[in-house]
């Protein structure tokens, strides 16, 4: 089993200490976001998890507990996003010098196939045009190359839920441009491009659709082979492998004017403050008479065939 932590909030820089005690604990709990009545009880033996994987915009508050997770037996590696925005995108994040050394101290503990650089999603508009772009990534390919195998790319979508006069669509002509100079430079600086769920093949450019959830990635951390599949219940084009999320919707406080996961940053407050570190689900409790149902999931290693 691989555990995504997590696609539907930063679960390492708002709730580490939330997500440590459920490893303490041997078990985590979550709502199917489709029925809030489903709960499902998910197992976090490391004999069960192969991999867990994190999604972060900045995991600083998670670094202390890696020795924990180190000790423990757990596998892991971080999808970091670094994007060259400020703070009328992505108002709450501290200072992006500060979140890159962030960067560079966990791929020094890590190694670089343990931190995938994320340079998404790629917003054009009046301010943050091509030329800004080529200059921005440019630039943190000099920072972040001794640091990082892969970086992966993605063009903004336009969601109903998004309603910003910074954000607008971009054409295929601008994604074409784009494309060509993020594959030349991410190549000259020795990073492998990815990317992400995007509808336009752009391998002609060198950049490959990206596996986020990646079975190679993981099968180089743990040193085994994994019997798995890709996962049906994600978007088309995306090449992630099975796993399970334990995040929330409507959590992250981020306040990302692109983000996906939130409705409003006041729903996302409110439902903060219902959080407990030491509750067996991300938000609120598990309610007496609620029905709970164990989730059956195994270890997806090959033992019998051992890569290193």
């Amino acid at each position: 089993m691989i555990i995504s932590a997590s696609r539907r909030t930063d679960i390492p820089c708002f709730y580490s200490e939330w997500f440590m005690n459920r490893i303490r604990a041997g078990y985590v709990m979550t709502r199917n976001p489709m029925n809030h009545s489903q709960i499902f009880k998910i197992p976090l033996s490391p004999d069960i998890v192969d991999c867990i994987v994190f999604w972060t915009k900045d995991p600083e508050n998670m670094l202390t507990h890696l020795d924990e997770l180190d000790r423990l037996g757990f596998q892991y590696y971080f999808q970091f996003t670094i994007t060259p925005y400020g703070r009328d995108i992505e108002p709450s994040l501290r200072p992006k010098e500060e979140i890159i050394d962030t960067f560079i101290n966990l791929s020094k503990r890590l190694g670089k196939v343990g931190v995938v650089w994320r340079y998404d999603p790629i917003i054009l508009n009046d301010i943050f045009d091509i030329s800004y772009h080529k200059k921005q990534f440019s630039r943190l390919c000099d920072i972040l190359s001794g640091f990082t195998k892969t970086v992966t790319i993605s063009f903004v979508d336009i969601y109903s839920k998004i309603k910003n006069n910074l954000i607008r669509s971009i054409t295929e002509d601008e994604i074409a441009e784009l494309s060509a100079f993020i594959g030349i430079t991410a190549k000259k600086h020795g990073i492998h491009a990815v990317a992400c769920c995007e509808k336009i093949d752009l391998s002609r450019y060198g950049i490959e659709p990206a596996s986020c959830i990646d079975k190679r990635r993981i099968e180089a951390i743990c040193g085994y082979n994994l019997n798995i599949s890709k996962d049906k219940n994600q978007r088309p084009g995306c090449g992630c492998y099975e796993s399970i999320d334990i995040g929330a919707y409507d959590t992250c406080l981020n306040g990302c004017i692109y983000c996906y996961a939130n409705n409003s940053m006041g729903k996302a407050k409110r439902r903060f403050e219902m959080h407990n570190s030491k509750s067996e689900i991300l938000v609120g409790e598990v309610y007496s008479g609620e029905k709970v149902f164990d989730k059956k999931v195994k270890s997806n290693k090959n033992t019998q065939l051992q890569l290193f």
